[in-house]
C-alpha cells in the first residue's frame, strides 16, 4: 500500500479552488453557514472554560444565634425591631421603583411623541 505523497501548500490551494469551483452556490453558502456556526459554538466553548479560572469568592451568611429560654416579651420586642427594618427597606424600594417607572414613563413618552 502507497503512501501519499506530501502535499504543498500551493497545491493544497489549488486543490481547494477547483473543489469549490464544481460546488453550487447553494452548496457554498450552507458550507460557509455550518463553518459558521461550528466555529460560534467552539468560541463560545472556549469563553465559558475560561470563566472557570475566577477565584472562588465566598458567599458567608450569618444566621442569629437565640437562647433557647428567651420569653415571648423579647420575641415580640425583636420582631418590632425586625419590621421597622423592613418597612425601612421597603420603602428605599418603593422609592427605587417609583423612579424606575418615571424614567420608563419618559422613555414612552418620547416614543409617543415619535410615533411609535
Amino acid at each position: 500500500m502507497a503512501l501519499p505523497r506530501p502535499v504543498s501548500p500551493l497545491a493544497a490551494w489549488r486543490d481547494l479552488r477547483r473543489f469549490l469551483a464544481q460546488r453550487q452556490k447553494h452548496e457554498l453558502i450552507f458550507g460557509i453557514l455550518a463553518i459558521f456556526v461550528t466555529g460560534v459554538l467552539l468560541i463560545a466553548f472556549y469563553l465559558d472554560s475560561n470563566s472557570m479560572k475566577k477565584p472562588y469568592k465566598r458567599d458567608i451568611q450569618y444566621v442569629e444565634s437565640w437562647p433557647l429560654d428567651r420569653t415571648d416579651e423579647q420575641i415580640h420586642a425583636q420582631q418590632k425591631i425586625d419590621q421597622a427594618k423592613r418597612e425601612v427597606e421597603q420603602a428605599k424600594m418603593e422609592k427605587l421603583k417609583r423612579e424606575r417607572q418615571a424614567q420608563f414613563k419618559k422613555v414612552d413618552d418620547e416614543l409617543e411623541r415619535l410615533g411609535l
